[in-house]
């Protein structure tokens, strides 16, 4: 009934409070989205409901009233703060005669805006068309195309037709992205040969992670004050005091309930979060939900397997509320937070002492017992400087002791699909 082009830039916001907990969402959040679409608000309706209405899942005498002021404010667009179903949207759109988006419809369209480099654009194409498969409803137009003399059947209807279309246009894209995820494990591969620590800049969106990159880099990646300010990676070589040079990568921000669609496309861009040696996972202080945002982005971090990377906290707008730069450690002595203003500068050379501690400070000795099928990371231990004694075993094997930061023992694990664990004969941590 209406094209998902069609420019919305006015509309009425729709919020639903739920019993249960799991159930509801952050209305401030919702009018941040909103206004970081570049949409602006006309009225917010709210309700309050034990349970979802199958139908309008508002009900349908508050969808009566929806329709009643859209229709009154001639509002392009009704954005909800939910999950819809298709049925729910199409039955919407009918009766209120305009366009309907869900919460994650509105987050897919935030990213196509902002995506700027040509994987990122893929990506998100990616994602809208994989939301969109199970939501492919034509309207009133499911009429079947018209056979010409000498052809069976009435042939196939046009969201038949639409659907086929999507599931190539689908293909196309992944076999895009596959091409360009191998290109990127190459740079990938190439910066691990390198033997540069790998330092991911994670957290929710609009923390301050672009700001925070910039002030470290000297770049000019676009931060503002908006969700999802930027979405395409960026890879930019850093010099820590006293240590040397280091590897800095600005992800995309987190948000709750994130699309497992758009998780999914943005995989590949996302590896570089698990496979960092350190992440800085930066916390707006400032913010009242800080916790709960916490908690959102360590569990998008469990969905892409990059929870048991070594974490930082970064407790970032330190000059909102007044508070003085600081670093906390943990029971070992090691650096667990640092508190700082990305935006003035106070404590990023707080930031930088506790990326040197944890980069250098730890190591770890180990003994090794390798067979001669892998002498290969005999070898790369070798060029890492790492071994202390050699010994060679009757039976071929040859038994090292090493000693190395747990960074780079780290990477080495993740560089052999952990299979160097299967060669310890002993191990500690110093």
């Amino acid at each position: 009934m209406f094209e998902l082009a069609e420019l919305a830039e006015q509309a009425v916001l729709v919020h639903v409070n739920f019993p249960q907990e799991a159930a509801t969402e952050d209305l401030q959040e919702l009018k941040m989205l909103v206004a970081s679409a570049g949409v602006s608000t006309l009225q917010v309706m709210t309700t309050n409901r034990p349970s979802p209405d199958a139908k309008f899942f508002i009900g349908s005498g508050k969808a009566a009233e929806l329709a009643t002021t859209v229709a009154d404010l001639s509002a392009s667009v009704v954005i909800f703060n939910h999950e819809l179903s298709p049925g729910q949207t199409r039955n919407l759109e009918r009766l209120c005669q305009a366009r309907v988006l869900d919460r994650t419809s509105l987050i897919l369209d935030i990213f196509a805006q902002r995506a700027r480099t040509y994987e990122g654009k893929l990506q998100v194409e990616l994602a809208q068309l994989q939301h969109l498969a199970s939501r492919l409803i034509r309207g009133f137009d499911n009429e079947r195309q018209k056979g010409g003399i000498g052809l069976r059947g009435p042939g196939e209807t046009q969201l038949e037709t639409d659907r086929r279309l999507l599931r190539e246009r689908v293909r196309a894209l992944k076999q895009r992205l596959e091409k360009m995820t191998r290109q990127r494990e190459q740079g990938r591969r190439a910066r691990q040969r390198s033997d540069q620590p790998v330092i991911s800049i994670v957290g929710y969106t609009n923390a301050g992670k672009s700001t925070l990159f910039n002030r470290l880099t000297a770049a000019s990646v676009y931060a503002a004050d908006q969700l999802f300010a930027t979405l395409d990676p960026t890879l930019r070589r850093i010099t820590l005091p006293q240590f040397g040079d280091a590897i800095l990568a600005d992800t995309v921000g987190f948000i709750r309930h994130l699309p497992h669609d758009l998780v999914a496309a943005f995989k590949s861009t996302l590896q570089e979060t698990r496979d960092a040696d350190i992440q800085l996972h930066v916390i707006d202080v400032a913010d009242p939900r800080k916790d709960d945002n916490i908690k959102q982005v360590d569990l998008v971090l469990q969905e892409i397997d990059a929870a048991d990377v070594t974490q930082l906290l970064v407790f970032n707008k330190i000059d909102q509320i007044a508070q003085l730069p600081r670093i906390d450690y943990d029971d070992n002595g090691l650096p667990s937070a640092v508190y700082l203003s990305a935006m003035t500068g106070e404590g990023i050379s707080l930031l930088q002492q506790a990326l040197v501690q944890l980069l250098s400070q730890q190591h770890v000795q180990l003994t090794l017992l390798l067979p001669p099928a892998a002498a290969n990371w005999r070898a790369r231990l070798y060029q890492l400087q790492a071994v202390q004694q050699e010994e060679y075993l009757d039976d071929g094997q040859c038994r090292l002791n090493i000693q190395l930061s747990t960074a780079q023992w780290a990477r080495l694990q993740k560089q052999s699909a952990q299979q160097l664990e299967n060669y310890i004969v002993s191990q500690s941590v110093f």
